[in-house]
């Protein structure tokens, strides 16, 4: 059952690639924050679940490769009569080798459950983000949700497979390889609709006025979801090749070195990388946040490094005489028109609040800042500008959501475990006490 060392060897050294991916990306996205039990006000038990659920994968896949990867190193090859140079098999290995066989069995067949109930959970959204349309629809209260929870429970019968079929290592392994397989694969079938959906999907939402960076991060998603399709067939097809040569007399593929170990080749890296590409979708970074924060913080040490510049009571100094402050004024919008339109004009005195309990009104104004011209050391002159700071991603999100007909959780959308933070634009909804409780 192509247990060779190299496979092993190279499940070992990709796991650890992942993991060491797993801690650097989680560090750069809030410093581990999203580790914590309770992070922030919006942990609820269902991100607990998904963050958990995932990141504990990682791990029992690594101990699963690094584990069967010392054994097999330790106890080398054999000469089998017919077949040359193989792997010691398993009920040569000496007992206390053999008992560590299904425990770490155990280890992969768990990682496995629990990455198959972290992609239904995914599955299970983008059907429902796709077909929610402008029903305000509770995600936790939809046929999707119910269907992911019991998916999630009939999961468990991966580690059901391991232990009934533990009496003989060879078929154990096999079976589990067969029964994660077969449920992978539906699961990646099942995502192609979702793939050739999502295009329209997105050209709806552009023609209902979504705000750009919305469209910006689900077209991402997109792209990410097609190339983690690709992975995952690279993943669950070699091991349905072997797992069922594995539950047959003949061993045809399991026995031909190049076959299972080319097989179990292509299975690492299609697990490792759509495991990684999971990672970026679920805990996705905002480089254009990071440099601003980075920034903000730079300007501020940089204030605290040259105190000379305040007086005694830590006051700024004066403004200079003759230095006028710069002209502002303040206008007010009227209804947003997607792209730039122009409004109409039964629209320009409508003002732009959210009518709810508990949800603040959202501000129609925007405020002008004059430039003066300015004249450079070479004499020539750069002529004044008037800037217009407006709406804010955030506050631009509410108004789309009250103004479109799109789900609210397609607003400022960033990640399909951070429900939450979508069900901030559903405030206006019967859901929002359950918000803050």
């Amino acid at each position: 059952m192509c247990t060779t060392p190299p496979v092993f060897l190279t499940w070992a050294v990709l796991s650890t690639l992942l993991g060491t991916f797993l801690l650097f990306h989680l560090w750069k996205f809030d410093r581990f924050k999203c580790l914590r039990w309770n992070n922030g006000p919006y942990s609820g038990a269902f991100k607990r679940v998904m963050t958990y659920t995932y990141l504990l994968s990682i791990p029992l896949i690594m101990a699963y490769s690094i584990g069967f990867c010392v054994i097999m190193y330790k106890l080398g090859y054999m000469k089998m009569p017919g077949y040359g140079l193989m792997p010691l098999p398993f009920a040569l290995w000496p007992p206390h080798y053999y008992r560590a066989i299904f425990p770490l069995n155990m280890l992969f067949s768990i990682a496995w459950a629990l990455e198959m109930i972290t992609h239904l959970e995914e599955l299970c959204f983008w059907l429902f983000l796709v077909n929610a349309g402008s029903v305000q629809q509770d995600w936790f209260r939809s046929l999707y949700f119910k269907s992911w929870i019991a998916g999630s429970v009939l999961a468990i019968y991966m580690p059901i497979v391991t232990i009934v079929t533990r009496s003989d290592p060879a078929k154990s392994v096999a079976a589990t390889f067969l029964a994660g397989s077969l449920g992978d694969l539906s699961l990646t079938l099942w995502f192609l609709p979702v793939l050739f959906m999502f295009p329209s999907f997105l050209r709806s939402l552009k023609s209902e006025g979504v705000d750009i960076s919305t469209i910006v991060r689900l077209t991402t998603f997109h792209e990410l979801n097609c190339i983690r399709v690709v992975f995952r067939f690279f993943f669950c097809a070699p091991f349905l090749i072997l797992g069922v040569d594995g539950i047959t007399s003949r061993l045809l593929v399991n026995t031909n070195l190049f076959a299972s170990e080319f097989l179990a080749f292509l299975a690492a890296i299609g697990c490792m990388v759509s495991s990684g590409i999971t990672l970026v979708i679920f805990f996705p970074r905002s480089i254009e946040t990071e440099v601003r924060a980075r920034n903000a913080s730079r300007d501020k040490s940089h204030l605290h490094t040259f105190p000379s510049e305040r007086d005694s009571c830590g006051a700024p100094p004066p403004e200079p005489k003759g230095s006028a402050p710069p002209y502002t004024a303040t206008v007010s919008l009227t209804k947003l028109a997607p792209y730039g339109d122009a409004p109409e004009e039964e629209d320009k005195a409508r003002p732009l609040d959210i009518e709810a309990p508990g949800v603040p009104p959202l501000t129609a104004t925007a405020k002008k800042m004059f430039a003066p011209n300015r004249r450079l050391d070479s004499g020539a002159t750069v002529e004044g500008r008037v800037q217009t700071v407006g709406l804010t991603e955030h506050n631009l999100a509410r108004h789309n959501f009250q103004s479109s007909s799109v789900h609210p959780f397609v607003h400022n959308f960033t990640s399909p475990i951070d429900l939450m933070q979508a069900e901030t634009y559903q405030g206006v909804t019967r859901y929002n006490a359950r918000r803050y409780a």
